[in-house]
């Protein structure tokens, strides 16, 4: 009877309140929805369709709390410190497969070829274009079920994801928030690997020449430019005729297809000001002045016939 008695108090104790943290990952978040940015609502939304109830809720308030003690994102691998009702913290990861080093080449290819990608890159942000070419690529950045991930947790909860676990991920999306370049870095291409790759692409198929600052530029760059692929605009007009100018003249100013005879044209109301404002503070007025404006704006609105 006392084992039995012991082993109900230890199981249930793994279910009390968690142990208070001091100096933990606080989620920035202190009610309502967390991340702010597509990438980190969207792995957040990726999860929340898998079903996964109140576990995820639980862990929410386990992150705004401060209960993950340190989180550290690596290729494949995700790994946390989480503190639990028990004095030792639990040891968490979730695993998720990393892109191989021929696919990265393929995307990072894709993505020196495409000014717009590399331009917002090496800003150090994510176009949600992004997604796109990663599906298209045959490589989704998100997982598309939850078999796709592998969560451990060495607590005694038998749930996956258990609270911690949960806790977990929400601290990683907003990591994703602070640094976008995590997402791909799970995935298996840190920042500097993946805009070093892009750099170099970019250089060696535009012809320009990256240096140190200490060294003088060349008076031309090497290499047989003939044989680069196009990249940006370029890649747009490949293929296309080419009319000699004198041919062309004419026709320069005439667009490439025929227009409308009019021209396409929003139909509102004429007190769709009105209705985006509200109506007016008493001192002026208030709801009459509201109902007397709208019958003059429809009164001497535009003739629409």
């Amino acid at each position: 009877m006392s084992d039995n008695a012991g082993v109900s108090t230890d199981r249930f104790a793994d279910y009390g309140r968690p142990r208070r943290v001091d100096g933990g990952l606080r989620a920035r978040s202190a009610r309502g929805a967390i991340g702010r940015s597509w990438w980190s609502r969207r792995f957040l939304e990726v999860l929340e369709s898998f079903a996964l109830g109140t576990r995820l809720t639980r862990g929410r308030s386990y992150a705004r709390a401060g209960q993950v003690l340190t989180l550290d994102i690596a290729p494949g691998r995700v790994s946390a410190v989480v503190q639990g009702s028990r004095p030792k913290p639990y040891q968490v990861s979730i695993a998720l497969r990393q892109f191989p080093a021929s696919l990265w080449s393929r995307i990072e290819e894709e993505l020196a070829g495409q000014a717009f990608f590399s331009a917002r890159l090496l800003a150090g942000d994510l176009p949600d274009e992004l997604e796109e070419l990663f599906v298209a690529a045959g490589a989704p950045l998100f997982p598309a079920g939850v078999d796709e991930l592998t969560q451990r947790c060495d607590c005694p909860d038998f749930a996956v994801p258990c609270k911690h676990l949960a806790a977990t991920f929400y601290l990683l999306a907003e990591a994703f928030d602070a640094d976008p370049f995590e997402l791909l870095h799970w995935r298996g291409r840190s920042r500097a690997e993946l805009l070093d790759e892009l750099r170099a692409r970019r250089v060696e198929a535009t012809g320009a020449v990256a240096l140190p600052e200490t060294v003088d530029p060349p008076s031309e760059p090497d290499g047989d430019l003939s044989t680069v692929a196009p990249v940006g605009a370029a890649r747009a007009l490949v293929g296309l005729s080419t009319t000699p100018l004198p041919e062309a003249a004419d026709r320069f100013w005439l667009p490439p297809v025929p227009l409308p005879d009019r021209p396409p044209r929003l139909v509102t109301g004429s007190d769709l000001l009105l209705r985006q404002l509200g109506a007016p503070a008493p001192a002026i007025g208030g709801p009459g002045m509201l109902e007397r404006l709208r019958r003059a704006y429809r009164a001497f609105g535009p003739d629409d016939r």
